[in-house]
């Protein structure tokens, strides 16, 4: 019997259906000699540390590292009757075909499973882009050998142990020395999570220490024949910062009542140039989550959900969690079916689809960067439109609009600057003016947005200018500014910083290794890393923006550079590469990590940690002051005579106390430690 082993149910049922496995049964679905089943994501656990030993219920410094000789899983709880379903169609099957996501983690979520069941017979690999029926079809004709992507499972083995080795073991060291200090919460770390943090950390510290800066400009219309367009005063570089900007007020005084007494301005110099943009590509999930933040407001868990209900429910566009953007050139050949079904959904794109060129091929056609996966594209079957929710329609009709710009011209413009001299001062303008709108036909503008600190106007059509004309001097606006803060990171905002956190990286092989894997976490975990912050208290959302709390910044200040420093991250991804082409081995790899989390717990185990204990309001039993804990509910403020004394208080989103709680009983409060990516 063939046995196909899949990650979801309805990824299961669309396979089945292809299949022709129809009959209904407990946990499958079953054909002529064959069963498709499920797994409902990882039915596995890595096991606790007390799963290795009793005696590490109780944290102790004493007993680190942790570091099992042989490793072991454990069954979840919660999906264990699916997992006994699993178990029981691998004991009679004599193939296995993985038939989870196309990825390292897809890998892991089936080879875990055939290893704990000992399972010895074929496994075969399907690789899918898209759960569409043809596309299931075609890779159903080219399943893989299950050796070709073994060495993927013992890369994600190997990220899986490293992370476990990480947060098991300085979670708890980090946190008995923040106890040693008064601070009595966890301090969860990980090798992403960490880095990840600490850009928010930064960058709230850039915020806070930030001292604004003032500077003064003019604005100055003027007027060629009829048309009156706008421009800048250059100040004179004696005065200006190296961003150009003019610190000396008096100096912009002194222009300002030269200007103010010119009534026209002379052409010194025009130069133009045409600017040919080509269409953007396709999306990959992170770029997808920069753009839906930034335009729909979504946050990063959202557009994902979106995006995979667009991929398993719609079956309208392609695997989400892609990390590339480019495109196989053997799918050239199915554009036409994919603009057909295109119109089928929606009949008013059939004056734009008109003006395509089916037949141009765009710097997204590249096998040399494809990927395991390729851009998130609109699949070869008309989706039903109708079923869409708002959300679900925003978002796919931008990663629509992408796919079609691939068959539109390039986007050309004419971008002009002008300088001007105006009794002894120079001014400046910039213009654009459309000449091909190309690919912004389904792409268009958005509208720009004027910041008061802006050193060039906003868009504008500059009219016709030849050095030596002459224009008449309009308004002229004074304006007096001060430099900005940079501004707190929205979630898009943050994955955008996660992609190119290698510019913080000074080591230039390990900088060129985070490009190349686009920076730290993967498309399939960015979201729930950030989410996972947010949920731990770690990072506040206020609106659209994210902030990082009081116990964020205790834990950067408490733990070792090393943990934090994106480098190690890259480090780490080096090696889990050279896994996965079978250049180092997956012992090699956990035996280095190992290592490397002993000599921290060596260096750091009788260190004391000065650590910021924030203290909240005034106990309301007692009168003793009070400390933050984490509840079933968020966290509060509870007194520090705890468990003498019950008192709390409530706290609210920025950590300040609100009102007392209801009396709790005082009584032993546990903290579990739990392995985070």
């Amino acid at each position: 019997m063939r046995l196909f082993l899949c990650e979801k149910p309805s990824q299961a049922k669309d396979i089945a259906r292809v299949l022709g496995a129809q009959q209904r049964a407990n946990g499958c679905l079953m054909g002529p000699d064959l069963i498709v089943t499920w797994c409902i994501g990882h039915l596995l656990e890595a096991a606790a540390p007390e799963d290795y030993d009793e005696r590490y219920k109780r944290w102790s410094i004493a007993e680190l590292p942790i570091i099992p000789e042989r490793w072991k899983v454990r069954v979840k709880a919660a999906t264990a009757s699916q997992f006994r379903i699993v178990q029981q169609l691998i004991a009679q099957a004599t193939e296995v075909v993985i038939a989870t996501d196309a990825d390292r983690e897809g890998e892991m979520i089936g080879r875990e499973i055939l290893d704990l069941c000992n399972f010895r017979g074929p496994v075969q690999r399907l690789w899918l882009s898209a759960l569409n029926d043809a596309s299931i079809r075609k890779s159903l004709s080219a399943l893989r050998p299950g050796a070709q992507t073994l060495p993927l499972y013992f890369a994600a083995l190997g990220r899986a142990r490293a992370d476990w080795l990480v947060g098991m073991n300085l979670s708890r060291l980090f946190t008995l020395l923040g106890r040693e200090a008064g601070f009595n919460r966890v301090l969860s770390v990980g090798r992403v999570q960490t880095p990840t943090l600490q850009l928010v950390v930064q960058r709230d510290r850039e915020i806070a220490n930030f001292v604004p800066v003032p500077h003064w400009a003019i604005d100055v219309t003027l007027i060629a024949g009829s048309t009156p367009f706008l421009t800048h005063w250059v100040p004179d570089g004696s005065a200006t910062d190296p961003a150009g900007r003019c610190l000396k007020q008096e100096v912009a005084r002194a222009s300002l009542e030269r200007l103010r007494s010119a009534t026209t301005a002379s052409v010194t110099s025009v130069h133009t140039e045409r600017v040919r943009e080509p269409p953007p590509l396709p999306f990959d999930l992170g770029t997808l989550q920069i753009i839906c933040s930034h335009r729909l407001g979504l946050s990063v868990q959202q557009t994902l959900d979106v995006a995979q209900s667009l991929y398993e429910t719609h079956k309208a566009t392609t695997y989400p969690r892609s990390d590339c953007a480019y495109l196989p050139e053997s799918m050239l050949a199915e554009v036409p079916r994919v603009l057909a079904a295109l119109v089928a959904a929606d009949p008013t794109l059939a004056p734009i689809i008109a003006q395509l060129d089916p037949g141009q091929r765009s710097r997204a056609w590249n096998d040399a960067k494809v990927t395991a996966h390729h851009g998130i594209i609109p699949t070869l079957e008309p989706p039903s439109l109708a079923a869409f929710s708002d959300r679900d329609r925003a978002v796919y009709e931008l990663i629509r609009a992408h796919y079609l710009a691939q068959f539109l011209p390039h986007y050309e413009f004419d971008r002009t600057l002008a300088q001007f001299a105006c009794v002894g001062e120079t001014l400046r303008a910039r213009g654009t003016r459309d000449v091909v709108l190309g690919w912004r036909l389904v792409l268009p503008k958005r509208s720009p947005k004027s910041h008061e600190d802006d050193d060039d106007p906003l868009t504008q059509s500059l009219p016709a200018l030849a050095a030596n004309d002459r224009c008449k001097v309009g308004d002229v606006n004074f304006r007096a500014l001060k430099t900005q803060a940079p501004k707190p990171y929205t979630q898009g905002e943050l994955v955008s910083a996660m992609k190119g956190i290698a510019r913080l990286v000074a080591d230039p092989r390990l900088k060129q290794k985070l490009k190349d894997t686009t920076g730290i976490g993967t498309e399939a975990t960015r979201a729930s890393i950030i989410e996972a912050l947010i949920r731990r208290g770690y990072l506040l959302q206020q609106g659209r923006v994210i902030r990082a709390s009081q116990t964020a910044f205790t834990l950067m200040d408490a733990i070792p550079a090393a943990i934090a420093d994106p480098g190690t991250t890259a480090i780490w991804e080096q090696s889990l590469d050279l896994i996965a082409a079978r250049e180092l081995t997956l012992e090699e790899f956990v035996h280095r990590q190992s290592r490397w989390v002993r000599e921290l717990i060596e260096q750091y185990a009788r260190t004391r940690l000065s650590i910021h204990v924030p203290s909240g309001p005034a106990c309301p039993e007692c009168g003793s002051p009070t400390r933050p804990r984490q509840g079933r509910h968020g966290q509060f403020w509870s007194c520090a005579r705890y468990p003498q004394c019950g008192g709390s208080v409530a706290m609210n989103s920025t950590g300040n106390g609100t009102r007392p709680l209801a009396h709790r009983t005082p009584r032993r409060r546990s903290v579990r430690a739990r392995s985070r990516n």
